[in-house]
């Protein structure tokens, strides 16, 4: 067997950032660019179901030379750190038989981790040591959120994750630029350059940097760290967080229906949007046979359809929420009360203003057409993914159309 001096230490990227900052979607850049790279990825989520799991799997499927690793439940830098020394030491041991030929590991941290004693890591543990050395530690920062989350007032004795997270920084990528005016970027750089005068900071959209200059930059320097911090190495001091920042996780069998989790989401994030820093989800649509994956981060929504659900697989929906002050019991019942049920649909046609038969008008391209109303709950499979239209109408003319919502400036009484 090769001596340990023979064999290079892998290059080791811890990837931060708060809450919402993007890390899943710069992951999903990395396992797709082509970058002839063999990465190992070790993932960790703040909650008891993994969404950014989910989202990364694909990926993982078209380029099969890395490989996701998922520590779940919980943060890195407290109770699952003796799981990452775990991780790592079976990678040393599969590199070390030959199966497995590694240029680099990628650590994403949940977004409410300190970086530094995840970094300890590579200092304190012999074994780990032995087989890789901390290459950078990488923060990623939403530039429309990131001042908010860095004067937030925490409890006494409570660390702020935000500024720790730019303190520790190697490379700053400050992401989500294109949400921000760009004469208000430079009073945020200004502002990261007096936490960290070190880091370089890189600008960008939806996660979009060269791999290259994320893998194998050789910028940690521990010494720099240690000036900044000189209980650095000192593994006994406690990293406490907010308590009143939790997790909420929720999975639900069975479909439910677009229109009310739409609903329920938009008034959600306007009543608590200040609180949630992060939601996630894949959700089973009533009409769809493509996953609806969504995510927020405080008032900011974004949802699609994506990947199909496979045959035999469970149609269910998986959420996870993390904020601060969250009730869980009110949040279980907003999205129980979106499941697709005969009482649910029923309760939904019982607010219709038209009742069957009732004589409408309808707006159309020509204009105001009449009508009757035919059916409720209406849906064709020429509708998008998810949709149900409140009525079908007979137009005088005989024809068949479907008022796409039970409003007076589209459907109105005859």
């Amino acid at each position: 067997m090769a001596s340990s001096a023979e064999v290079p230490l892998v290059p080791v990227t811890v990837l931060t950032g708060f809450l919402g900052s993007g890390k899943t979607t710069l992951l999903n850049h990395i396992l797709t660019a082509k970058h002839g790279k063999k990465i190992a990825v070790i993932e960790n989520e703040f909650g008891d179901v993994g969404i950014d799991d989910m989202l990364l799997q694909k990926n993982t499927k078209m380029q099969s030379d890395e490989e996701i690793i998922e520590m779940m439940n919980g943060c890195i830098c407290c109770t699952v750190r003796q799981d990452l020394i775990t991780v790592l030491s079976k990678l040393a041991k599969r590199v070390a038989s030959g199966k497995l030929k590694l240029d680099g590991i990628v650590i994403e941290t949940t977004g409410l981790a300190d970086p530094a004693p995840v970094a300890q890591t590579f200092f304190v543990d012999d074994a780990v040591k032995a087989f890789a050395r901390l290459d950078g530690i990488v923060t990623l920062i939403d530039a429309k959120h990131i001042e908010l989350h860095l004067d937030e007032e925490k409890p006494e004795g409570a660390e702020n994750e935000a500024v720790e997270q730019v303190a520790f920084a190697d490379r700053i990528l400050l992401n989500k630029t294109d949400l921000v005016p760009e004469a208000e970027l430079p009073a945020i750089e200004e502002r990261l350059r007096k936490l960290n005068p070190s880091a370089t900071i890189f600008r960008c959209e939806k996660g979009q940097v060269d791999p290259k200059d994320l893998i194998g930059i050789s910028s940690f320097d521990l010494r720099k760290t240690l000036d900044m911090d000189p209980e650095f190495l000192n593994t006994d001091g406690e990293h406490e967080h907010d308590n009143s920042v939790s997790s909420i996780s929720i999975i639900q069998p069975g479909n439910v229906d677009l229109e009310l989790v739409q609903k329920w989401v938009g008034q959600l994030l306007q009543e608590k949007g200040a609180q949630i820093y992060r939601m996630k989800g894949v959700l089973s649509i009533s009409n769809a046979d493509d996953k609806f994956v969504y995510q927020a981060v405080h008032m900011l929504f974004r949802g699609n359809f994506d990947d199909k659900w496979e045959a035999g697989e469970p149609r269910e929906s998986k959420l996870v929420f993390i904020g601060k002050n969250l009730d869980e019991k009110e949040l279980r019942d907003g999205f129980n009360a979106c499941i697709d049920t005969p009482e649910v649909l029923e309760k939904r046609i019982k607010t219709l203003r038209f009742a069957m038969g009732t004589k409408v008008e309808c707006k159309t391209g020509g204009g105001w057409v009449k009508g009757e109303v035919v059916a409720h709950m209406y849906r064709d499979e020429f509708m998008p993914p998810g949709m149900v239209a409140p009525y079908q109408v007979k137009l005088d003319s005989g024809e068949l159309i479907w008022a796409p919502e039970d409003v007076n400036n589209l459907i109105r009484k005859g």
